[in-house]
């Protein structure tokens, strides 16, 4: 029985994900260290991915608390806002994005696609609006979807807030059981991290739980001072939410040396990187978060930051719909490896 008092939770993610074991990416890239992928990439088909495990307490908020609408914002590509749109058709729920373009060519296909295949309406944003204007266009929904009599619950950016921050507290509970199973007795936990939830919820949870893991948050955008605050006032916004939280200290820890050209783009080395891995493996990760994170994971191994741990677990937070936006560069990164 868990120790902790969770809030209401729908069952939508298919967990527990297994955690898999690398030979051949540990022989080409471990440097004498097992490394392991937690495949939270297979919690579902194209409800998939990391956000589910925190829309299994937003899903289940909105419907204890009347809401019929769901809104939220990302990038075109945004891998929450596609799993937002599928969940609430799932539930039956209203679904409305406001949509950020980084520059990338608006085409109808990946998460976008899927976005428009589930039913949500969405609006399109320029990248250096869009945060501008952002706060009073939630307000702006919020009074619309109201006079409409579709309530709405605004969802922030990755669900990531003190709803969401459960999703990866339990996440953390289910990697205890993982680590008895493998007789794994420490390691380093790392994953991608884009708007710090899933850090928030991870990094709290290996405390709640005490589990015997180092969490490392590999930033796709902004810098390590930005996330290690982001996850520290995030934890303090959980803790005065929920009474049941244990009052503890976070100390999160971020790298930020593989962000490359900026959110949404990837460099050459990523590319190669998501292509080697799927032929060593069979596991596809994504230009915009899992690749980053990788590469940045691989650079670190070589330059000796993981010297002291023998076992690294990665966490796969999905985002493979991602990948077809980025198939012009992922067709010459194939290219050139025959």
């Amino acid at each position: 029985m868990s120790r902790v008092d969770y809030p209401p939770r729908l069952e939508l993610a298919r967990a527990p994900t297994p955690l898999q074991y690398l030979a051949r990416a540990s022989e080409k890239w471990g440097a004498g260290k097992r490394l392991w992928i937690k495949r939270d990439d297979l919690t579902g088909s194209a409800l998939t991915g990391n956000k589910i495990r925190k829309l299994e307490f937003i899903g289940a908020y909105a419907l204890e608390h009347g809401y019929q609408t769901l809104v939220t914002c990302g990038g075109v590509q945004s891998n929450h806002c596609r799993a937002t749109a599928l969940v609430a058709a799932q539930l039956g729920l209203d679904c409305h994005l406001v949509l950020r373009a980084d520059g990338e060519p608006e085409a109808v296909t990946g998460n976008f696609l899927l976005d428009q295949l589930a039913g949500a309406s969405h609006e399109i944003w320029p990248a250096s609006d869009w945060g501008r204007h952002l706060k009073e266009t939630f307000s702006r929904l919020e009074a619309s979807f109201d006079a409409a009599g579709r309530p709405a619950l605004m969802i922030p950016t990755g669900g990531s807030d003190s709803l969401g921050v459960w999703g990866y507290i339990r996440a953390a509970e289910e990697l205890g059981a993982d680590l008895k199973h493998h007789e794994i007795e420490t390691a380093a936990l790392v994953m991608a991290t884009g708007s710090a939830g899933t850090q928030t919820g991870l990094t709290a949870g290996v405390a709640i739980f005490g589990l015997p893991l180092h969490v490392i948050g590999y930033a796709v955008c902004d810098d390590a001072a930005w996330f290690n605050q982001r996850v520290a006032s995030d934890w303090q916004a959980s803790l005065t939410r929920w009474s049941q939280l244990p009052d503890i200290d976070l100390v999160p820890t971020t790298r930020d040396h593989s962000v490359g050209p900026g959110y949404g783009r990837a460099d050459a080395a990523v590319y190669q990187l998501i292509a080697e891995l799927t032929r060593l493996e069979g596991i596809p990760l994504d230009p915009v978060y899992t690749g980053k994170a990788f590469q940045g994971l691989i650079t670190d191994i070589e330059q000796g930051f993981f010297d002291d741990v023998d076992d690294i677990v990665f966490v796969h937070t999905g985002g493979v719909f991602g990948l077809f936006s980025h198939a012009r560069a992922l067709e010459q990164t194939v290219q050139n490896l025959r």
